[in-house]
Order: C-alpha cells, then sequence, then structure tokens
C-alpha cells in the first residue's frame, strides 16, 4: 500500500522489517536509518531510546539490521519485534540522520515496512527540503494493535532539534558519525645514488639470524555480551572440523504439571544456492553433515541433563550464507522467565564461544540465540539473546522466521 503523508495503515504482524532507501551513487548528503522510541505522552525518556548501527534498544525489540546495496538501491534496515516493545512505549519513530547536505538532495529516498515477507505500506518521502534529520514514519499502537503512519517531517537543526522536539537535552542524540578515513599511502622516497667507495678488505660473513617465528594464536574462550556481540570464527581458529553448538539449561526449580522442561534447539540455515529449511525435532527434521543442510540435530533432551547439540561441518563452512540457531519451549514451562540457559560454540579447532541468556522479562516461548552469517571469505557468529512472543495463533517457528525475514513454508508437526 503506498501511503502519503499523514496517512496510515495498520500493520498485520508484529515482526516488522523498517527498511529507508534511496539512490546509490546519486551524490547528496550522507544518511542512515535510526529509530526514536517514545513513551504514550510522544516523549522519548532518554537516550537508550535511541536505535542505531551501533546500539540497539536494551529491550531487544528494535535493532538496526545493516545496510546493503541492492541494485541501484542503498537501503538500511531496522528489525523491529512490536511484541516485545515495553508496554510503557507508545510509538517508535523511524528516522533519519544526514551530514554534509539537507534531505531535499537525497535521491530517490522512501521507507517502507515489511511484514510477513510483504510490503505492508510504503511512502516515498518527496516533500523533504532543508532538514538535516527527518522523521520518516512511525509504528504506534492503536486498538490493541499497531498501525504504520507516513510522517514527512525534518528539523533543519539537526538531531538537537529532533531530540529536543521530544524532551530530550539538546546533546542527547549522536549526529551521523564521520566516516572511517581511507588508508593513506606512503610516498615513495626518491631514489639515491650510491657512490662508489675504495673496495674494503673481506670480512667473515656473520652466522645467519634465524627467523623469528610468528607469535603462537593464543586460543581461550570467548563470551559475547551485549557490548561486544560478533566475533569471527575464522580469526578464532575455527576453520575446519565440526563446530558443535549446545544448549544447556537449569530446570530443577521450574516444573510445569510435575513435568520437566523440555527446550528444543532448533537452526534456520540458508545456503549460497538459495535452498532454505529448518532443523529440529519437531517433524524429525534432524539434518546431516555429509549432505545439505552440513548440519545435524544430535538428539532431543526432555530433561535439560544433558543439553542438545547441533553440528555444523565447517568443512562444508562454503556452503553457508546464514543460520539462525535458536530454542523453543516445547513442554513444562510457559516462558522463559526463570530459566537459565547457556549457549556454547565448541570447535573441533579454534576457541570456544559461549553466552548465557539474559533474564526474560516478556511471555515469550521462543529465543533467537545467535546467528551466523557470512562476511565475505569468513564466517561471523553474532549473539542475539531475543525473546521473542507469538501472536495468538501463530508457532513459535513461524514467530523467529517472520523475524528474520526466512520466508518458509510451516505446518503442524509433532515429536
Amino acid at each position: 500500500m503506498t501511503l502519503r503523508r499523514g496517512e496510515n495503515a495498520p500493520l498485520p504482524t508484529t515482526a516488522v522489517r523498517l527498511e529507508f532507501g534511496r539512490a546509490a551513487g546519486g551524490g547528496g548528503p550522507r544518511t542512515d536509518l535510526c529509530a526514536l522510541l517514545l513513551t504514550g505522552d510522544r516523549k522519548a525518556r532518554d537516550a537508550g531510546d535511541f536505535v542505531h548501527a551501533a546500539a540497539a534498544h536494551p529491550s531487544g525489540a528494535v535493532r538496526h539490521e545493516g545496510t546493503v546495496v541492492n541494485g541501484s538501491l542503498l537501503v538500511d534496515t531496522l528489525s523491529v519485534d512490536l511484541a516485545s516493545v515495553e508496554s510503557t512505549v507508545g510509538t517508535v519513530l523511524v528516522v533519519a540522520r544526514g551530514d554534509g547536505g539537507p534531505f531535499g538532495q537525497v535521491p530517490g529516498m522512501f521507507v517502507r515496512a515489511v511484514a510477513d515477507g510483504a510490503e505492508a505500506a510504503r511512502y516515498a518521502c518527496a516533500d523533504a527540503g532543508r532538514e538535516t534529520a527527518y522523521v520518516l514514519a512511525e509504528c504506534y499502537r492503536r486498538g490493541g494493535g499497531w498501525r504504520f503512519r507516513a510522517v514527512g517531517q525534518g528539523y533543519e537543526g539537526g538531531m538537537r532539534g529532533l531530540g529536543a522536539a521530544y524532551g530530550l537535552a539538546p546533546d542527547a542524540l549522536p549526529d551521523l558519525p564521520e566516516p572511517a578515513p581511507a588508508p593513506v599511502t606512503p610516498a615513495r622516497p626518491a631514489p639515491v645514488v650510491a657512490v662508489p667507495a675504495a673496495p674494503a678488505a673481506p670480512e667473515t660473513p656473520a652466522a645467519p639470524v634465524p627467523p623469528v617465528p610468528p607469535a603462537p594464536v593464543l586460543l581461550s574462550k570467548v563470551t559475547l555480551t551485549k557490548q561486544a556481540p560478533a566475533v569471527s570464527l575464522a580469526k578464532q581458529g575455527a576453520t575446519s572440523g565440526a563446530l558443535r553448538i549446545t544448549l544447556d539449561w537449569q530446570a530443577q526449580q521450574r516444573r510445569w504439571g510435575g513435568r520437566d522442561v523440555d527446550l528444543d534447539l532448533c537452526a534456520l540455515f540458508e545456503l549460497t544456492d538459495g535452498s532454505k529449511g529448518v532443523v529440529q525435532a519437531l517433524g524429525g527434521a534432524f539434518g546431516a553433515l555429509d549432505r545439505p543442510p552440513f548440519l545435524h540435530l544430535d538428539g532431543d533432551d526432555r530433561s535439560g541433563g544433558t543439553g542438545e547439540q547441533i553440528t555444523l561441518n565447517m568443512d562444508r563452512a562454503a556452503h553457508f550464507r546464514r543460520v539462525l540457531f535458536f530454542v523453543t519451549i516445547y513442554d513444562g514451562a510457559r516462558s522463559f522467565a526463570g530459566l537459565h540457559a547457556t549457549v556454547t560454540l565448541r570447535p573441533e579447532r579454534g576457541a570456544l564461544v559461549d553466552f548465557t541468556l539474559d533474564e526474560c522479562t516478556v511471555d515469550s516461548r521462543v529465543c533467537a540465540l545467535a546467528l551466523l552469517v557470512r562476511d565475505g571469505d569468513e564466517l561471523v557468529v553474532r549473539r542475539e539473546a531475543r525473546y521473542l512472543v507469538p501472536r495468538r495463533g501463530v508457532s513459535p517457528q513461524r514467530t523467529v522466521d517472520y523475524a528474520y525475514g526466512w520466508g518458509l513454508t510451516w505446518t503442524p508437526g509433532r515429536k
């Protein structure tokens, strides 16, 4: 649905991708996409409610997913899980920052909301003028649901003016940071002409100096945190062999109807040939190591005594585009609240990587754990630890699919 300025449309799901597009290489100022969360009285509580490429929201509900070149377009994306937005938040502003000129000079600017893999609403931002900070759109609560509104309001005072409009100190919202400087190539020194000298008496050659061996790679455990959420597996020495992802939890104090807590470790995969699927105990989709998807769920632990494990074949690492490891509650608990779980990646070669899940404060039965993505020739693992809240009648698996845009077709299954 194409909107005009001020118009709105309902959002069919609470898992939404907000995309800010403009012409790539079309000149104009540098721009990026951000979000500002507002309370019911349309005020920001503090700078922690501002989401940009270097800072996700503390709730995990809104995060910047990166910038890509898509054909002739440059596209920034925000991932928004509206079901996980705090109840005191009534609006998520979709904001663009600029540097080097006004938004009126940004060619082909638009914003759109994508839900359930399809475009739910689009607004072509053709009304920009001299503004250097621009509210593109907003997602807001209405009647128990969420709607998307085309806003198109800018501030000539940049982020200072925008922050002040929503109750923040003038310096609370950072401007668009300067790009990293290009590497400086040292100038080639002028040639030096040697003047021949009188021959000297021969000297006994010195004994050859053995080369200094390279410093060994120190392999130790790497713990991922909110402040340092990602690590390159190759740089930790994990380039071949088996990579085992384990989930361990403490269930002794949480039982439901006398039954042990049963968590299911799962993985969504996308290979470089475009094939996609899921590895999980539900439906017996255990995968395989010697053929696609090169992932295998080793078993189904129904008590937490031994944990669950998925093995990834790093000898076939070139086949992986992205893998999302997630966990669902199959039985024994209504949410993750009070459950203490640890995720560990154990490569056959290289440093162990682990992290613990944060305390769950929402009614969640599915949690995105870690995202393995291709970055050039390397695989990078990123801590997600993101609790998701399924809508009524929507399975946990479909919920995590919507949140990360996998686009699979789901049918009921059982173990």
